[in-house]
């Protein structure tokens, strides 16, 4: 099994987290922020992969510590659960519709960070969830992960819509991407090394 736990404290946020590659059966999220606990269960049942977060967080001044830090531990916890990323698939991409809404995310574990993020929403908030967050969560996730990720709306009106559609297309993309194929001998790399 590809798993990783951490526990990670500082004076704005308190979070634990555990990632399992290759058990879906737990997924449980509970950050104090409804909207974003909506999306990271989103992302993990259709991820296929195991997902607990427990978050404490400065709710009384905004959602923006509690999402980043989110991020950054579940970007650290899937780069450490990938171990040596020996037969992983490497990339994946997804385009997922939500109503009228077409979200697309593709990405490449390819051990350099980068997030390229193309997406306007109209509706500033959903809940206590500030919708500009969405770039700070994917930005902290993909830098922390080392992985390249593109994520862009192509269309849409319902900013709800839009964000679930990132959300979705993200967890189908990583999912493919970390998925062991025995067609593949060692790292799926002309360097021979995935970092």
């Amino acid at each position: 099994m590809r798993t990783a736990t951490k526990k990670r404290e500082t004076f704005e946020t308190k979070i634990e987290v555990a990632v399992n590659l290759d058990d879906p059966s737990q997924v449980s999220i509970d950050t104090g922020v409804g909207f974003f606990d909506h999306m990271l269960n989103a992302f993990a049942r259709h991820g296929r992969i195991g997902l607990t977060v427990k978050a404490e967080g400065d709710l009384h001044i905004d959602s923006h510590h509690t999402v980043e830090d989110v991020g950054i531990v579940l970007g650290q916890l899937v780069k450490e659960a990938l171990g040596d990323k020996k037969s992983i698939n490497r990339y994946g991409t997804a385009y997922v519709p939500m109503d009228e809404a077409l979200g697309f995310v593709s990405l490449d574990i390819s051990g350099r960070p980068f997030l390229v993020f193309d997406a306007e929403f109209s509706n500033e908030k959903l809940g206590n969830f500030d919708t500009e967050l969405v770039q700070e969560f994917l930005q902290a996730f993909a830098f922390q992960s080392a992985i390249t990720l593109h994520a862009k709306v192509l269309y849409g009106d319902n900013t709800h819509h839009k964000i679930e559609a990132i959300f979705k297309a993200l967890g189908r993309a990583l999912g493919e991407a970390v998925r062991i194929n025995p067609d593949i001998e060692g790292v799926n790399s002309t360097k021979g090394l995935i970092e």
